[in-house]
């Protein structure tokens, strides 16, 4: 065990029992058998502790969780392996959540938001893997509708191991939750979640950025395939050619962006390209 591993699995024994306010350096460093200035060599405050600490438990997590659903893509029990597992970190860290939820140092809140939220991209992908791999064709236009489902049930249902202290049996937890999923898979048929929507909402914090310039296009060229209205796939032609060299004025792209909206399956499209062209993209000419 390196020397980082072990101030975190010490820190977790102390924040776990004493939370963070109540724990200093010292503490941390009797129990670790080492100087402050080891303490120091590896981590600058208590705080970056803390955020290293939360970085490792989001790393392991969602590398667990691709690992599994990689290599059981035959597995029938697969998603019961996959509620069984998440439900396992979080019984085993409950402790240290709980005293995450009530004393999380308000300097790491947007800092801890954002590696969260990278996080759960890369884990709701492992998800819609495992859905797609499990379910097929039945789920081809609900698929992202079953994977935030998924994860609903996750969040709530991990409350049991992080606010009562009772006695669960984790098998029937994990089998009631696949007989559900399943019952959801088959006769879930209302999509909510489309796959544009799901490309927003995964972006919305990117959107407008010169890095997602070619997924915006991306998205342009594909509901141009499926369209069949005119209007609207020459909107989506002018649209797609005034972001890569600007020269529409503010009032015609408007117009353009109005154009897409009006149908049902352009709707979030028409969201990103007000998100770009009001946000952060280009200025109108």
């Amino acid at each position: 065990m390196s020397k980082k591993q072990l101030i975190m699995e010490k820190a977790t024994e102390l924040f776990a029992k004493q939370g963070f306010e109540a724990t200093s350096i010292q503490q941390i460093t009797e129990q670790c058998g080492i100087s402050k200035g080891s303490f120091y060599l590896s981590f600058k405050s208590k705080d970056e502790l803390i955020m290293e600490m939360l970085d490792y438990f989001f790393k392991m997590v969602t590398t667990e969780t691709d690992h599994l659903v990689n290599s059981n893509t035959n597995d029938k029990n697969l998603l019961f392996k996959f509620y069984k597992l998440m439900f396992h970190y979080f019984a085993q860290h409950a402790d240290f959540a709980r005293v995450l939820i009530k004393e999380m140092p308000h300097s790491l809140n947007q800092e801890m938001l954002m590696k969260s939220r990278g996080y759960d991209i890369q884990t709701s992908q492992s998800i819609l893997a495992m859905v797609e791999n499990i379910y097929g064709n039945q789920v081809r236009e609900t698929k992202f509708d079953i994977v935030y489902c998924i994860k609903g049930f996750i969040r709530i249902y991990s409350e049991l191991f992080l606010f009562y202290e009772v006695e669960l049996d984790m098998d029937l937890l994990c089998h009631s939750l696949v007989e559900k999923t399943d019952s959801l898979a088959k006769h879930s048929n209302i999509p909510f979640i489309t796959e544009e929507l799901e490309f927003y909402l995964k972006n919305a914090d990117k959107i407008g950025d010169s890095d997602s310039k070619e997924e915006v296009l991306a998205l342009i060229d594909k509901l141009e395939e499926e369209m069949e209205d005119p209007v609207v796939k020459e909107s989506l032609q002018m649209l797609r050619e005034d972001i890569i060299e600007p020269s529409l004025s503010l009032a015609v792209r408007r117009g353009l962006i109005e154009n897409v909206r009006v149908h049902a399956s352009g709707k979030w499209l028409a969201l990103v390209l007000d998100r770009w062209f009001g946000g952060t993209g280009p200025a109108p000419h």
